[in-house]
């Protein structure tokens, strides 16, 4: 899977001799340079020679644990995991959980429907940001006709408040144009981790790109949608017919990433909700494994997790990505 650590990491075996060793190297943003070193001789002998192949791929797995409330459940030992691509075992050879930096994607909706929302979207923005470390960076986008980037990545917080627009919604709601450019501005983000915080009430009635080109596009990516859906109730709702597809639209987008999708009815819940999402953040299971597909056909590839509770300790309920697309020869 292509996940929020950095999507791959090249595992290497070096043979020396008769002896063989697998490294893992993380993928940097820069190319790496291997420069060998002279060859010392053995007494009346040729130098030794080593022998440096690339045998396959480390893809890395996020996954959120939470319980029936909803609280992040840590302390689970490696063992407690299991892991499979497309319905193959495979070997867990990196286990860890700990708070790295985030890169972090804030897309508001700022249209009509979305009039009486946006005191608490700012609100929840501010909660959110409560959460941030030092390292954590951000950008802001704003959406309703159009997306448009309000603030490019910065790691002031204070910065990213003041940049808020205070205008009044309007106009339509071209969300998945939103995902997406969204989704391609998260490129330039330095951190490994990847996620979007998407505040909307679900409905599309403006956008150029479709379900298919965002599908495709999330599916290539390293990041993690995490969409708070702002319904209200159903009368409400059908003042705007496209916001009863709202739901299913948003809970598709995460779902496809690893993500996950709130559906809340009560305005008032929403700041709430996003501080728990960003403590889900800083409290991943980061499982790595080394694909045992012979092949290397650019195919899409399921991924599917699964934790064997401990004994006495109420459901989980667990969340990862989807799944991640084979590089290619």
């Amino acid at each position: 899977m292509r996940a929020a650590l950095s999507p791959l990491v090249v595992c290497v075996v070096a043979t020396l001799g008769n002896g063989v060793a697998p490294l893992c190297l993380l993928r940097a943003d820069s190319p790496v340079v291997i420069e060998p070193r002279a060859g010392k001789t053995r007494s009346g002998g040729a130098p030794r020679a080593y022998n440096l192949s690339v045998e396959s791929n480390l893809v890395l797995i996020p996954v959120t644990v939470t319980d029936s409330l909803n609280h992040v459940v840590l302390g689970l030992e490696k063992e407690r995991f299991r892991l499979f691509e497309d319905d193959q075992p495979q070997q867990i050879l990196t286990f860890s959980c700990e708070d790295a930096p985030v890169s972090v994607g804030l897309v508001l909706d700022w249209s009509g429907s979305m009039k009486d929302k946006v005191e608490r979207s700012l609100q929840a923005v501010t909660e959110f940001l409560r959460l941030a470390n030092s390292q954590d960076e951000f950008l802001l986008i704003q959406f309703n006709d159009t997306a448009r980037l309000v603030q490019p990545f910065t790691t002031n917080t204070r910065e990213l408040e003041n940049s808020l627009t205070a205008m009044l919604p309007k106009g339509g709601t071209a969300l998945l144009d939103s995902v997406y450019r969204a989704t391609l501005e998260m490129q330039k983000g330095r951190n490994p981790r990847k996620a979007l915080l998407l505040i909307s009430d679900g409905g599309d009635n403006h956008s150029r790109y479709g379900a298919r080109e965002i599908k495709g596009l999330i599916r290539e990516s390293d990041v993690q949608v995490y969409a708070i859906g702002v319904y209200g109730s159903v009368a409400e709702r059908l003042k705007f017919p496209e916001q009863l597809a709202g739901p299913r639209l948003l809970q598709w987008i995460a779902r496809e990433t690893g993500g996950r999708h709130y559906a809340i009815g009560n305005i008032d819940e929403l700041p709430e909700v996003s501080a728990g999402i960003g403590l889900q953040l800083r409290n991943q299971y980061i499982l790595g494994y080394c694909s045992r597909s012979p092949h290397r056909d650019g195919k899409y590839r399921r991924v599917r997790v699964k934790v064997d509770r401990p004994p006495g300790s109420p459901p989980l309920r667990v969340t990862w990505r989807s799944g991640y697309r084979e590089p290619s020869n």
